[in-house]
């Protein structure tokens, strides 16, 4: 799939900051609306200094906003509305201060106010000296900022405006364009209904006791943020995590096995692509106690387990099933399992993973094997949040074949 029209309605706030790359900006600012995108401009009053606000205006057809506390914007509630609006934010040229800035979760401008108030993913293109770059605490507020899911496009190594050579140069307007397209999901899936299932299930052993497992539920609503991105009508039915629901998607939260089957089975026949990112518990207590079990110090406890529904090959099973998309989480093997449960349960493709020590669950970090009858895929390691939309594009592609055939 090509990324060429990735751009195309996507709503972007482009944040200018002071730096003297700030006059490709305006380069910039015409090769993203003739992606296609949809824009707004916010300049920081260092911004000024280097390009004029008038010619970002003209460029972009629309005012440029530059002030936190204007009387106008400010009535509206003004850095609350372009974060809202905004379905991607892209700050370039992103000077060191403003790195350090958004690291430090400050809010005393209009574009780092925006940015703490947006659930819109973030693209820094970093700009400034070649030391000022290689300094530890550029670095570390870089990783800081990327362990959170911040994307980072460049820099460019080479001759700068201070005479000196090294990294730090801006990319090229072209070259961010196309980096911003790698990142989005193309807007293929409107019209469209996504369910996807995410988190653990936790199986009462008695009323304060539970059989539980390590899933954090980040990769399953990292696909839910992606589906909307995609266009998509997104139901989530989530165990129990402590998560925020990504903007734009239904959330339905549930805490065993049995209550997630039922969620999933009652609402998935007008679905037209089912994601089961879910650590489903495998088993359940036979028998859940009334009251909690004591312990004793001498008596071993031993529980009576039975298997617990199998979601996703209920859902593959239904006479007008929708595309579906299984996970496998495997701590060995993990190749010939997820082809296993391919063939067996009847999935359309299946996506695994190891899981282990500092693996899989409970980090930021993810890679993939996807597996489909026609083919394979294999995701590298890198966050989950463009993890998902990486597997979200390939998920597109592969229903829309499917669905042409």
């Amino acid at each position: 799939m090509t990324n060429n029209d990735a751009l195309v309605g996507k709503k972007i706030v482009l944040g200018v900051t002071g730096s003297i790359a700030a006059y490709k900006s305006a380069d910039l600012v015409r090769r993203l609306g003739d992606a296609g995108a949809e824009l707004r401009v916010v300049m920081t009053k260092g911004a000024c200094e280097f390009i004029t606000p008038l010619t970002l205006q003209t460029l972009s057809g629309h005012p440029v906003a530059i002030e936190l506390l204007d009387a106008d914007q400010e009535s509206a509630m003004g850095h609350i509305k372009l974060a809202r609006w905004a379905d991607w934010i892209l700050i370039a040229p992103a000077s060191a201060d403003t790195i350090a800035r958004l690291a430090q979760g400050r809010a005393d401008d209009l574009l780092t106010s925006l940015c703490l108030a947006s659930e819109s993913p973030l693209v820094i293109a970093p700009a400034m000296n070649n030391k000022m770059w290689e300094n530890q605490a550029t670095q570390e507020n870089l990783a800081q900022l990327q362990a959170r899911g911040v994307q980072l496009l460049g820099p460019a190594s080479g001759d700068q405006a201070c005479g000196e050579q090294g990294a730090g140069r801006l990319l090229e307007p072209t070259d961010i364009v196309a980096g911003l397209s790698k990142l989005v999901v193309p807007a293929k899936l409107r019209g469209k209904r996504v369910m996807i299932t995410a988190g653990p299930t936790y199986e009462p052993i008695d009323p304060v006791r539970f059989i539980g497992n390590r899933s954090s539920g980040k990769m399953g609503f990292a696909m839910a943020a992606a589906a909307v991105e995609a266009g998509a009508d997104v139901v989530l039915i989530a165990g129990p995590v402590h998560l925020m629901t990504p903007h734009g998607v239904r959330r339905i939260n549930v805490e065993t096995a049995q209550q997630m089957n039922d969620a999933v089975i009652d609402n998935v026949h007008t679905c037209d692509i089912f994601v089961g990112c879910a650590a489903v518990a495998d088993f359940q207590l036979e028998t859940v106690a009334e009251n909690k079990i004591k312990k004793t110090k001498h008596e071993k406890l031993h529980l009576d387990l039975i298997p617990t529904l199998d979601i996703v090959s209920a859902v593959a099973s239904l006479p007008d099933k929708p595309f579906v998309v299984g996970f496998a989480a495997e701590t060995e093997q993990v190749a010939d399992y997820a082809q296993d449960k391919l063939n067996t349960k009847g999935l359309d493709m299946i996506a695994a993973n190891q899981v282990g020590a500092n693996m899989g669950f409970a980090v930021d970090n993810n890679a993939l094997q996807v597996f489909w009858p026609q083919g394979t895929q294999a995701f590298p390691l890198t966050a989950k949040t463009q993890l998902a939309r990486d597997l979200m594009t390939l998920i597109i592609e592969r229903y829309n074949a499917k669905d042409s055939t």
